[in-house]
């Protein structure tokens, strides 16, 4: 399976550095590259990427202004902005220039890591910040079929023969899955699920 390849613009190096360990530690299979301005993205020479993490201030051009160059440049990747800025206007702004979603630089790295998996699986819905949380997100039929094998104690290799999908879709549903009940193993997911009446 071909890694998804997440580019990384944000003009601060040491958060750059930073949420380059976040994704590699939380997300198997990536490739990550980096940029300082969206100048310097445009130069990139990578023929697509997934998901492009973009910050709003940055030197030059700013993020939102240069959503639609990354469109132009890579028109199947998902933009979504990575800002300290976030309040609802400029949210709403990015949103209708093209953004696919928002996320604060305030948030957990359990919530940005969730995030990116759901856009990275195509389940993330733009939306103000306060509203975004995958808690607060129903969960695909996909998940619901991948949370009854789940119940059924297959281990993921197993799940994703059974569904035919790949091991890394496989344990990215997973995750969503424990994201969705605020979860930090299988067994308290499915403590949740069952109280839920999702699982019998």
């Amino acid at each position: 399976m071909t890694p998804a390849r997440i580019i990384l613009i944000d003009d601060h190096a040491m958060f750059r550095s930073g949420l380059r360990m976040l994704l590699a530690a939380g997300i198997p299979d990536i490739e990550i590259s980096e940029s300082a301005s969206l100048d310097a993205a445009m130069q990139d020479t990578q023929p697509c990427v997934d998901v492009a993490l973009l910050d709003i201030n940055l030197k030059g051009l700013n993020g939102i202004e240069g959503i639609a160059l990354l469109k132009r440049k890579w028109p199947l990747a998902r933009i979504l902005i990575v800002s300290s800025q976030d309040d609802p206007k400029t949210v709403s702004q990015a949103i209708s220039r093209g953004a696919d979603g928002f996320i604060s630089k305030a948030e957990t790295a359990e919530n940005i890591i969730a995030s990116i998996n759901q856009i990275l699986l195509g389940q993330f819905s733009p939306a103000l910040p306060e509203t975004h949380s995958p808690q607060q997100r129903s969960l695909t039929p996909r998940q619901l079929e991948v949370l009854n094998l789940m119940h059924q104690g297959l281990p993921n290799k197993l799940m994703a023969s059974q569904l035919s999908l790949s091991g890394n879709t496989v344990h990215r549903h997973v995750q969503a899955i424990l994201n969705h009940f605020g979860a930090t193993n299988r067994a308290e997911a499915l403590f949740a699920a069952r109280s839920q009446g999702l699982v019998h």
